[in-house]
């Protein structure tokens, strides 16, 4: 029989419900602003008191594609008539489509979106794959200084990017390797790996070793063991590290912004510089902003069961 809960309890738990609720609103409600804004026709976005009510269209989505100069001259009717219905949005807000020939210029923003997905993508893949040989190094052998190992692998996370953002410029720049995106990958992968290495021990020390033991006497060698017996029981683990380290190379913003100018640029130092005909156009910024924040939501999603289970299994212990 469940125990009968005291008035007191009872307000409470009426309490913490509400708590949650108010920590939950004001979490979401930047969210909910970007997705509104991207939506929002321009003459809404910064209107006092903010619009709430309002007609969704898809014109900032259409600018945010697409190159466009202010128009000198109105547009001729044949000329309108004739344009493809997303064009007339632009030709609605003042400005005209860049075209060379019959192609339409498309804006820098889609080739940042790809090189934000491969760099995030690839230093995330490389950071957890040697974050996780590496901790399986020191939860399973004795390593001589494993503590100092450990400190010095951790100091790396202490400065925060900007502070070493002009270093790393420099030496990039005499390498060669400014504006590449093996620059940002190298540099994303050695960022995230002491948080991968930490992160991972903790879920390592976890698994009892006799079942590698086990494997072993049944003639395992230890790599098999380790591919065979570790991995699948690490990958809760491996899938909570593998979010991490995804959501900050996805979301940095310092050394992408003074490593990369063209060719490796991702979306967010991109997105903020974004103008519309003479001032800056808050509806495309939003909606670069909310179409960036769906890769990483997405992740988060599918990987919700094993990231929920990984924030209580595998905590560091000493």
């Amino acid at each position: 029989m469940a125990a009968v809960k005291t008035p007191r309890q009872k307000v409470a738990n009426q309490l913490a419900i509400a708590a949650v609720i108010v920590i939950a609103i004001i979490f979401l409600a930047p969210i909910y602003w970007i997705g509104s804004t991207a939506f929002k026709p321009r003459a809404l976005a910064t209107t006092v008191p903010p619009t709430v009510l309002f007609q969704p269209e898809v014109t900032p989505f259409v600018k945010l594609f697409t190159r466009r100069v202010q128009l000198n001259r109105p547009v001729e009717p044949e000329a309108y008539e004739a344009a493809p219905w997303w064009e007339k949005r632009i030709y609605d807000g003042g400005e005209r489509v860049l075209r060379v020939g019959e192609d339409v210029q498309l804006s820098g923003y889609p080739d940042r979106f790809l090189n934000s997905l491969i760099i995030a993508v690839t230093s995330t893949l490389l950071a957890v794959s040697m974050g996780t040989l590496t901790a399986y190094g020191f939860s399973r052998f004795r390593v001589a200084g494993e503590q100092d190992w450990l400190f010095f692998i951790l100091s790396t996370r202490m400065l925060p990017p900007v502070v070493v953002a002009i270093p790393m410029f420099l030496m990039y720049r005499v390498v060669g390797m400014t504006d590449t995106h093996i620059g940002l990958i190298i540099l994303y992968t050695a960022f995230n790996l002491s948080f991968s290495v930490w992160l991972m021990k903790g879920f390592i020390d976890e698994i009892p070793k006799e079942y590698e033991e086990a494997a072993l006497v049944d003639g395992y060698t230890r790599m098999q063991a380790f591919f065979k017996i570790v991995l699948p029981e690490a990958a809760t683990g491996i899938a909570a590290t593998a979010v991490f380290c995804f959501i900050t190379a996805w979301n940095e913003y310092a050394f992408a912004l003074m490593l990369t100018n063209r060719d490796a640029q991702t979306a967010p130092p991109f997105i903020p510089a974004q103008v519309g005909s003479g001032l800056t156009d808050w509806t495309t910024i939003a909606a670069g902003t909310f179409l960036f924040l769906l890769p990483v939501a997405i992740f988060t999603f599918l990987l919700r069961n094993h990231l929920l289970r990984g924030m209580s299994f595998g905590a560091i212990r000493k």
